[in-house]
């Protein structure tokens, strides 16, 4: 009876935890919805900005990060997750998204190298990857930003420019709403260019100055840190809205577990009375 009471009061502590964690992620989630909702149209316009200048550029003069090396042999491989766990599925399912594309980069004889935004995808992507992650940032506590942005894109750059990647590919969760977040893959280099999002511009020509090409070689870069300051949004976004739904689970599972316990507890204690009961109405009747 006494293993009962303690195992139904820790239960309601484990109870208090998860509710008070869900309120916390509720709490934070608005404005974290709103910064990754934010963010889409500028990472929007910015692509908007590059299909423009990518449909004036012909021939050889095109940056390399607009074209690529031409190769698909270097892949490097960008997984963005969370630093935090208690949220459902939600950073194994970017995991698994990125360990797939990676066993079939492999068994198509290709060399595969990782670098991992988030504790979580590192310490996952190390079970089986370890010899390939070539660097690990953390995503943060507090909301995604440029400061924590830049080095991963010069990073990246640098992995490029040095000749160690043709193919950039990154892996984050695309925030749709509260019950779901959507694994997605997004192509950074070479740079995925919608010319369907290049804006009309009426039959008038525009000259530019600089020239296209030199406009590129100063955009594409900075696109890549938008592009990946655009995903960590939506990671965080999506992180929260997992763990809102996770503990709200986890409460109502405890609930359950409370009620299913405690009905255990009084049958077993009201066997336990009638039992007393029998035992002194059998000693009375025996003297």
């Amino acid at each position: 009876m006494k293993d009962m009471r303690n195992q139904i009061g820790s239960v309601k502590a484990t109870q208090k935890i998860t509710k008070a964690m869900q309120m916390v992620a509720a709490a934070k989630l608005r404005k974290a919805q709103d910064s990754a909702q934010n963010a889409r149209p500028y990472a929007q316009k910015m692509a908007a900005v590059i299909a423009n200048l990518a449909k004036g550029i012909t021939g050889d003069s095109a940056p390399a990060m607009l074209v690529g090396t031409g190769s698909q042999h270097s892949q490097l491989v960008v997984v963005a997750t969370g630093d935090r766990g208690l949220a459902g599925g939600f950073n194994t399912a970017i995991v698994r998204a990125a360990r797939d594309y990676i066993a079939t980069q492999l068994k198509a004889g290709r060399n595969v190298r990782i670098i991992t935004i988030g504790r979580k995808a590192r310490d996952q992507l190390k079970r089986n990857f370890a010899d390939r992650i070539v660097e690990s940032y953390e995503a943060g506590n507090k909301a995604p930003n440029l400061d924590i942005v830049r080095p991963i894109s010069e990073k990246i750059a640098a992995e490029f420019n040095d000749g160690r990647a043709d193919v950039v590919t990154l892996f984050y969760s695309r925030f749709q709403s509260v019950i779901s977040q959507v694994p997605t893959s997004k192509r950074l280099i070479p740079a995925d260019i919608d010319l369907s999002a290049a804006q009309e511009t009426g039959g008038a020509v525009y000259d530019y100055e600089p020239s296209e090409e030199e406009i590129l070689e100063v955009l594409l870069p900075r696109n890549l840190s938008v592009q990946i300051l655009s995903s960590m949004l939506e990671n965080n976004a999506g992180f929260y809205a997992a763990q809102m739904s996770a503990m709200d689970n986890a409460t109502r599972n405890a609930g359950e577990m409370i009620n299913a316990l405690t009905l255990k507890y009084n049958r077993s204690r009201q066997a336990q009375i009638t039992k007393e009961l029998i035992e002194i109405i059998s000693g009375a009747e025996a003297l």
